[in-house]
Parts: C-alpha cells; structure tokens; sequence
C-alpha cells in the first residue's frame, strides 16, 4: 500500500500560530502527529512543538501501531510539557491537545490515540466510519443526549475542554482506538479545532467527494474555512493520508507560508 500525505497550518484570524503537525515513517510504519496550543505569550507554540518533538523522536525509537505504547507516548509527551513549564513565567500555564496516526503498512492496519479536541477521521468511499470523541463539556452534552453534533459545534462552551497535555495534578486522559484495517482508497484526516469547528463533519465529507487529490481537497478546505469562519478565527491545521494501491510510501506537503489574515 501507497500512503500520500498532504498537510497544512495557518495562523487564521491570530497573531500567531501555535499549531504545528508532523510525521514520520521507516517505510513499514508511519506516525502522524498534529498538536494544538494554548496558553498564550507564545507558551502553546511551545506545548505544541515539545509534544511533536516528544512523541516523533521516541515512535522513531520502536515504531509500532501497539495502543498501549501510543497511549504512553503521549504520557510520555505530558511530562515534558509540564517540565519546560519552569523555564519562564510565560510557559507556566501552556497547554496542548494532540492526535496521533500510527499505521502499520504492512498489514494494512492503523490506530490513533488523543487527548483534547484535536480529531482523527477515517474516511471510506467518502463517508466518515469513524472518529475520536473530543475531551470537551460539550462533547459530555452530546454522549448525555442533551445536544447532537451540530449544535456542539456551534455551542457557546464549545471550547471549554476536560483534557489537554500540560499538568500532573490528575490522570491524563488519552483515548485510543484501533488496529483498524485500512483498506484502499481509505482517507484519513487528522486536523485542529480551527478546522472542524467551522465546517462541521458533513462539509468535510461533501468537500471529499468533490476532490480528487489530497492536495485539491485541503485546498477547498482552506478556502471553505477562510469563507465560513468568523472574524479573528483560531489557527487552523490539517493532515491527510490517503491509501491507494501501490509498495512506495510518498510524502508531499503543502507549503505552510504565515497567513496574512488580520488579527
């Protein structure tokens, strides 16, 4: 199996970025990481980018798609954002989300693990078959019926989260899920808030289908997002792995220039 991967990360309506992604592969297993920030005064770039470096450096160590060692990598990531929260004043409160995408291609199989409301989705013939589930208050409201997908996403607590990397006062949360087979044609997409939050699941689906490349399809994603969200909009990032037939892992990205979106 061929795995393409095609990624972008922009500012969006802020005055920086504090996302970032990143991957890796051997030619047997793949990981692909994207974090989302938080903390202000340049504090989630840096819990951002200590989780990517974390997580990438040790996979490269012992690949495996294993759910308890992604759930122990992330852990792993964890305790070094809350040790640089000690360097300055300015990264005591920093935080992070992350997913992770380990793929065995191999034997056709993949897994993901998270923490937050940075997602994974699992495309096939154009339909999501299946998704994390966001460490959020509103995701909460959703599991207890009391909202539908929908109305999460445009809910005014919408960003509170009950789970991010960057403290040891209590257990970490990590959701993991998998092996999953991948099959090909199969779609992976793993992205930030900025990116979900705006379009919603079923223009993600829609913008799939119209799309005949991974490139074209974060393209139109991009333009959606740059339509649809409000003034001042979050970062936003995205990463796709798209299965196809073939022995040659391939990698090809996007240019990621800063967004000259006002502040």
């Amino acid at each position: 199996m061929e795995v393409e991967i095609v990624a972008l990360s922009r500012q969006g309506g802020r005055s920086y970025n504090e996302d970032v992604f990143g991957h890796w592969n051997d030619g047997h297993f793949v990981a692909c990481l994207v974090a989302d920030g938080a903390g202000g005064h340049g504090g989630g770039d840096v819990a951002s980018a200590t989780v990517r470096s974390s997580v990438l450096d040790a996979f490269s160590r012992s690949p495996t798609i294993d759910t308890g060692v992604l759930r122990a990598l992330i852990e792993q990531a964890n305790l070094a954002v809350v040790a640089r929260q000690s360097e300055s004043s300015a990264l005591s409160a920093m935080r992070t989300t992350v997913v992770l995408v380990a793929i065995d291609i191999e034997r056709n199989e993949m897994a993901w693990a998270h923490c937050g409301d940075s997602r994974a989705y699992l495309f096939r013939r154009g339909t999501i078959i299946a998704r994390t589930k966001d460490h959020s208050l509103v995701q909460q409201l959703v599991i207890s019926g009391m909202l539908d997908d929908e109305g999460a996403r445009l809910h005014p607590t919408r960003n509170v989260l009950l789970a991010a990397l960057g403290s040891v006062d209590e257990p970490l949360d990590v959701a993991i899920c998998g092996p999953m087979t991948l099959q090909q044609g199969d779609v992976v997409l793993i992205c930030s808030d900025g990116l979900w939050e705006p379009l919603g699941d079923a223009l993600l689906a829609e913008t799939l289908r119209a799309s005949p490349s991974p490139s074209t399809w974060l393209e139109l994603l991009e333009q959606k997002v740059k339509a649809m969200a409000k003034p001042g909009h979050d970062n936003y990032t995205a990463l796709t792995l798209w299965a196809h037939d073939g022995d040659v892992l391939t990698h090809l990205m996007t240019p990621s220039p800063p967004d000259s979106s006002p502040d």
